[in-house]
Formats: structure tokens, C-alpha cells, sequence
């Protein structure tokens, strides 16, 4: 796997939140305070990126995090919601708003999730150019039809939920170095999920291109929406 220019800013670089719910027995286990950690180097890793967006597009600043050129092209092979193979090459020829999270998730997913209806609302008929595809870091639980639901609850129109084998999963979190663990289980079998909360936008020709967080309103997500639907980047 290539490694990506943005890696040598910080090795980890999104924020995250806790989402709630169960791992796999299998899941793998990280070493305690990884998120406390992670947390704080992402604060480093956020400002060395804004400061390198501002020298780079001086002209016309984003107001999301710009990450052209430091992150890979979207590149996978899933399962989608409809249970048929897809890879990244699907979903060219759409602006892709890509999201990792998991069905079960109590908070972080949904209001994510319904941030960004609100900005494809705000987008009017240029939202039939964006899609928005949620793939889970909990694959024993998520099924094709479980996601199919769970999208299908927000926008089955232009959201597509997608899944895989564990390794495939994690393969493509550490491509874009998306963070999450599975923590123990309670008494009652559930368990707490860790995981990035940041969405990124991939251009029609599948590049990276920005970094959304929970801190960007839904006008300043459209807003940069717009310039990459109408390719005057």
C-alpha cells in the first residue's frame, strides 16, 4: 500500500467519539488510552492540515479541511446493501461523502447522519450529484440488510451502506486512517465502540479532496460541496 504524504504530518489524523454497542469475540483490542492519545494528536494533526490548505489555495480558502494529494483515491472492494460485490470505480462520476460507523451506534452515527441530510437539502438539485456511503466498523452485526435499513431510514436515494469481511474493514480503515475500537463487553453482552467520526469528500474521479468534522455547520459542508460538484477547485 502506498504510503500517503499526510502520514509524515501526524500519524493520526481525525477525530473521534464514542459510539456504543458489541464487537465480534474475535475483534481486535488496542492498548489502553489509545484514544485519549489519538484525540490530542489529531488537534496537532488538524492545524498542520488548515495551515497547509491556506498555503496552498490562498486564492480561494475551503472551509473544510483540504486534503488533495495526502490522502489515497477511493479504493475498496465491499459488500453493498443490496448484498452484490462494489468497489470504489462504482461510485465514480459522483461526489462521494464517505463515513464509517455502525448501525448500533447511539449517537455519533445518527447525528452525523442527519447532518448531512440537512446538507444535501441546502444542496437542492445538486444533491442528486452527491452520494453518501456509510460503511460500518461493526461487520459481524451489520449486514447487507441491516445498513440497507439504516440508510434507507435517512435517504435511500442517495445514501448506500456497505460492508465486508473484518479484514477488509480493517485494511480500509488503516488506507485512511480511520480509528476505532471495539472496547469490553458488559455483563449484559454490550460493549462501546470507539470510532473516527470525520467524513470525507472524494471528488467524481474518486480523489480525496476534503475533511468534514463534527465542528463544520451543514453550510459550510454545502458550501464546499458545491465547488467540487462543479469542479471549480
Amino acid at each position: 500500500m502506498r504510503r500517503s504524504s499526510i502520514e509524515s504530518l501526524n500519524p493520526a489524523l481525525f477525530p473521534i467519539l464514542s459510539s456504543r454497542q458489541s464487537p465480534p469475540a474475535h475483534a481486535p483490542r488496542l492498548q489502553p488510552r489509545f484514544a485519549r492519545r489519538l484525540a490530542l494528536s489529531v488537534v496537532l494533526a488538524a492545524g498542520a492540515l488548515t495551515s497547509l490548505a491556506g498555503c496552498t489555495h490562498r486564492a480561494e480558502t475551503w472551509q473544510l479541511t483540504d486534503v488533495t494529494g495526502h490522502l489515497p483515491d477511493l479504493d475498496f472492494k465491499l459488500t453493498g446493501d443490496d448484498g452484490r460485490p462494489v468497489t470504489g470505480e462504482s461510485f465514480k462520476g459522483r461526489t462521494s461523502l464517505v463515513y464509517f460507523g455502525y448501525t448500533h451506534c447511539p449517537d455519533v452515527c445518527p447525528e452525523t447522519m442527519g447532518r448531512l441530510m440537512q446538507v444535501l437539502a441546502k444542496l437542492g438539485p445538486d444533491a442528486q450529484k452527491v452520494r453518501i456511503l456509510f460503511i460500518t466498523v461493526d461487520p459481524a452485526r451489520d449486514t447487507p440488510q441491516a445498513l440497507r435499513d439504516y440508510v434507507g431510514a435517512f435517504d435511500a436515494k442517495h445514501a448506500e451502506g456497505l460492508t465486508g469481511t473484518d479484514w477488509q474493514i480493517e485494511s480500509l480503515a488503516k488506507r485512511y486512517r480511520v480509528a476505532y475500537q471495539m472496547e469490553k463487553r458488559d455483563p449484559n453482552g454490550g460493549y462501546e465502540v470507539t470510532h473516527s467520526s470525520a467524513v470525507y469528500v472524494f471528488d467524481q474521479q474518486g480523489h480525496a479532496r476534503l475533511l468534514a468534522t463534527d465542528h463544520d455547520t451543514p453550510d459550510a459542508i454545502a458550501q464546499d460541496l458545491r465547488r467540487i460538484v462543479d469542479d471549480r477547485s
